[in-house]
């Protein structure tokens, strides 16, 4: 019930198309009962040998539910013995053949106009879940990137988002129609027959159990079968991203290896899946045959007792109409099983839902404005789960200088850089900036004050005019050229096909390491950001283009409040201060000068580059 809660949460926001879904599986089964209860007097009709000597007598309604089928059957007898009085067998059976048509075209009618509504409905439904799911994934951290693998997020996005497509039908079918569809023709049955009808409902008990069992395991091996589609989908992922190296070290064989491998785990679970849903139908309709065997044998003996209640007619009309009460049950037997598929789907997909987003705007956010002192870094430390990267970092960064960061690989440089515009949240301590924690700013206020080029060019399939103007989607193309002539990029822009409209593809991945860094720090000043931070900015270009590029970055980091990391102690001897970290502590810090002639950690960096 709780799964059927949770999709109706998102299906009855389409209150329209919910409603008429409801309402045509009702006249569905409405007129599929009546289109099957109209063949008993036909039977009879056939049976009969006489034509009525007089017309018959209307009945009189005795009021109660069964009263109600007892006046409509009555009714339906008293027009059709009248019918056949004043017009004959040959007629009559004309008029029942046109009105069990005209029945079964209504129900097949009813039946297209919810198959309608309700396609509408489910995949609405599915585009509504992939879009939260999809923002929800922009609004994790950080760290969720770093800890657990895309394709996994990429499977949810995928597989488990398809299973609520199905668990919408099914959902619906089981609340509106087929308990609706029991109810109805049980009480046909017991209408026609009392004995018969509490027979079967002695045997029919044992399919609802056998298909519960089912359905329970099918619950088990359907979520490890969606937990394997992550980790298949996570091997694609790391196969696309990381091509070069895996084609550089002969690694074809290797991830072949362990693609099939994986993919088989999935196939076996996703074939016993299918087996154990499957298996409920063939499963359930040998039951049903049972049950009508039993049905048949005693109602039977009934019609052949004198006064056993029931007449050859109505027993073969009994037997039309229960052979269809098997079909809603089979229908609520399998989409309990679906529903079992369903409820893993909606638990992974809110799994990730739930997740905390770790990166919080304030309830009452500070407005921001043009910096006056600077930024400020007091007795930040700060974890990866329970490993510590940074230790009590006192920093200034003053406005309008340049502050360089070197240090070891994993002394903690990317780190700071990365808390700075919120990436992460500091574990202790308060990073400010004018006095005003950081955290007290709205995270897109905050972000669009600050442009990133990091050491991974990162762009986008699209155009390279697009590319630029990430940040800055209004700018003009004369805007966009001049940032890029800043970056030395605009001569082999101008070069590719199309200019500034050439696509680069995935990942930016038809254009070389060096221009991709170059369109990357074109987009960082175009957007023109109160705060740079250069993440190894030129570790990708070749030494004349480095040139070119650091005096760009130089022109633009002047007057402005700049972070940069550096590896290449060369780039940044003309920073206004430098600060050497190591293990995640301040060790030194001052201009290039002042810490050569100290001799420390930064003398002993130099000498190691030569």
């Amino acid at each position: 019930m709780k799964t059927i809660k949770r999709l109706f949460s998102h299906t009855f926001i389409y209150k329209s198309d919910s409603v008429f879904t409801i309402v045509y599986n009702l006249l569905f089964v409405i007129f599929n009962l009546a289109s099957l209860a109209l063949f008993i007097p036909f039977l009879e009709l056939i049976f009969k040998k006489d034509v009525p000597l007089e017309a018959p007598i209307l009945p009189e309604f005795a009021g109660g539910f069964f009263g109600v089928l007892e006046y409509i059957t009555g009714y339906y007898q008293y027009f059709m013995n009248n019918f056949l009085f004043e017009y004959g067998k040959e007629k009559t059976l004309i008029f029942i053949c046109v009105s069990v048509l005209s029945a079964f075209f209504l129900k097949n009618l009813f039946r297209y106009l919810s198959v309608w509504h309700l396609s509408q409905l489910r995949m609405a439904v599915v585009r509504d879940v992939r879009n939260l799911l999809y923002a929800k994934s922009l609004r994790l951290p950080m760290r969720y990137y770093s800890e657990e693998k895309k394709g996994d997020l990429m499977a949810r996005m995928s597989t488990d988002v398809n299973e609520i497509e199905f668990g919408v039908t099914s959902s619906l079918q089981l609340v509106f129609r087929d308990p609706i569809d029991v109810i109805l023709t049980l009480a046909v049955l017991l209408y026609t027959s009392v004995e018969l009808t509490l027979i079967s409902l002695v045997v029919m008990p044992l399919s609802a159990f056998v298909i519960s069992r089912i359905g329970k395991s099918l619950k088990r091996t359907a979520r490890q079968g969606q937990d394997q589609m992550g980790r298949v989908f996570s091997i694609i992922d790391e196969t696309l991203g990381g091509m070069r190296v895996i084609k550089a070290f002969n690694g074809l064989a290797f991830f072949q290896s362990k693609f099939e491998r994986e993919n088989l785990k999935h196939q076996l679970l996703l074939t016993k899946t299918f087996r154990k849903k499957d298996l409920s139908s063939p499963l359930n309709e040998f039951l049903g045959a049972f049950v009508m065997i039993v049905i048949v044998f005693f109602g039977g003996k009934l019609v052949l007792q004198e006064n056993g209640g029931i007449t050859g007619e109505q027993f073969i009309g009994f037997i039309i109409i229960f052979s269809q009460l098997l079909r809603p049950i089979q229908s609520i037997a399998n989409n309990v099983g679906m529903l079992q598929k369903t409820k893993v789907s909606l638990d992974r997909i809110e799994e990730i839902m739930e997740l905390h987003e770790g990166i919080l705007d304030p309830e009452k956010p500070v407005e921001t404005r043009p910096m006056e002192e600077g930024i400020r870094l007091n007795k930040v430390s700060f974890s990866y789960g329970d490993v510590p990267v940074l230790k009590n970092i006192d920093l200034l960064i003053p406005k309008g200088k340049t502050v360089a960061l070197v240090g070891e690989s994993g002394s903690g440089k990317s780190t700071i850089a990365d808390l700075i515009p919120r990436f992460y949240d500091v574990t202790q301590g308060q990073i400010s900036i004018d006095n005003t924690n950081v955290k007290d700013f709205l995270v897109s206020d905050l972000r669009g004050r600050v442009g990133v080029v990091s050491q991974e060019s990162i762009l986008f399939n699209d155009s390279i005019r697009g590319n630029i103007a990430f940040g800055r989607p209004g700018a003009s193309f004369e805007e966009i050229q001049d940032a890029a002539r800043a970056a030395n990029a605009h001569e082999f822009i101008l070069q590719q096909e199309n200019g500034y409209d050439t696509q680069i593809g995935d990942r930016g991945n038809k254009l070389s390491g060096g221009q991709k860094q170059r369109i990357s720090i074109a987009r960082a000043i175009l957007k023109n950001p109160e705060i740079l931070i250069l993440d190894e900015a030129t570790s990708a270009l070749d030494t004349d283009s480095e040139k070119q590029v650091q005096e760009a970055l130089e022109r633009l980091m002047k007057n402005r409040t700049s972070l940069v990391i550096a590896h290449r102690l060369s780039t940044i001897k003309n920073a206004d201060m430098i600060v050497v970290l190591s293990k995640g502590e301040i060790v030194e810090q001052g201009t290039h000068d002042e810490l050569i002639a100290k001799q420390g950690e930064y003398y002993r960096l130099t000498q190691v580059q030569g």
